[in-house]
């Protein structure tokens, strides 16, 4: 597909690397290798990834550099530290530019006469980047963005779980020629059919999903599909399935409400009950993650959690429902799976 107009062609399954941080580097190469070998050429990682950037480039130092798109992504808010962030990718990825690179959920959507977009600009001047965007979770900064004329890409949660607002943000995307970028394709780990997943994307042409991939398998189910995995009457029911049994107000896992003061696990604890629910249970009634949840009596409902929330959620409200909900599951009131 067509990445708007970056113009940038790419494969419908873009590599998301934020999970490679959890492999060992060997592991790691071994996974971007492949994808590479499977033809996939889109990879989009970040500074704040930890060490995402050095893994991607250990496995892709040998490999003709125009073969791949690299993004990569910066939480700068003033032009030294933007600086300093993409000096230190570009050394980390081992390259000396960057096909894309983004402003990266930060408070604001830079304009053109702001300091920040103007050092985004003398980076693309300079050759060290070769196209502008930007990632958030706020529909209103989006919207802006796009609008404003100054991105070729927006990054975007969006999945089947999606509703109508994100719907008419894709084409709104369209209609500017912006590239859409879609994160958090499975939920934020809450779907497990990749199937369905990648069908209803496909639907799209002008959406990029960035499957976020730690695991071999989870390379080879995605490999495994292509242009002609369409949404077929099956995996509509297991879409409607989902999206009933997930309802609206669920926590997506994009952890923007933490660090909590009292050092609540908020984007697992405020989703506990999905996730026995969807998943096996046993693991999650470990001594740990008891004490996880025995932790989120200890929220002092200060808010600062609900005011970092892209989508508005009431978190206290949550933590107390997934406790209760957890209580009931591990004392067997509640029976599931």
């Amino acid at each position: 597909m067509r990445l708007g107009k970056t113009n940038l062609e790419v494969n419908k399954n873009g590599f998301g690397a934020l999970p490679i941080q959890r492999c060992t580097m060997d592991e790691a190469v071994e996974i971007l290798k492949k994808a590479y070998e499977n033809r996939i050429n889109f990879y989009d990682t970040a500074h704040f990834y930890t060490d995402s950037e050095e893994k991607m480039g250990n496995a892709f130092k040998d490999i003709p550099r125009e073969s791949i798109y690299i993004a990569s992504k910066t939480a700068a808010e003033t032009p030294e530290v933007f600086w300093s962030d993409l000096e230190t990718s570009l050394k980390s990825l081992k390259t000396d530019y960057l096909d894309l690179y983004q402003f990266h959920n930060i408070s604001f959507t830079p304009k053109e006469d702001d300091e920040l977009y103007q050092a985004m600009l003398e980076a693309k001047q300079k050759g060290l980047i070769r196209h502008i965007g930007i990632t958030t979770h706020k529909i209103t900064f989006a919207h802006d963005a796009v609008e404003s004329g100054l991105y070729e890409t927006l990054q975007y949660p969006f999945s089947y779980l999606s509703g109508d607002e994100e719907l008419e943000l894709v084409e709104k995307c369209k209609d500017y020629d912006v590239g859409f970028i879609a994160m958090k394709a499975m939920g934020g780990g809450l779907i497990s059919n990749s199937k369905a997943s990648f069908a209803y994307i496909n639907q799209f042409d002008n959406v990029l999903p960035i499957w976020g991939i730690q695991k071999m398998e989870e390379l080879d189910e995605f490999l495994s599909y292509d242009e002609n995995t369409i949404l077929d009457d099956t995996l509509k029911a297991e879409i409607e399935k989902d999206k009933v049994e997930l309802g609206e107000n669920f926590c997506r896992g994009c952890a923007y409400c933490m660090p909590c003061p009292e050092e609540i696990n908020i984007s697992l604890c405020a989703r506990m009950s999905l996730w026995i629910r969807r998943f096996p249970s046993e693991p999650y009634m470990t001594e740990e993650y008891q004490e996880m949840m025995d932790n989120t009596l200890n929220c002092m409902e200060c808010y600062a959690c609900v005011d970092n929330c892209p989508y508005e959620l009431d978190i206290p409200e949550l933590l107390k429902e997934n406790y209760e909900d957890y209580q009931n599951v591990l004392s067997g009131k509640t029976k599931i799976r």
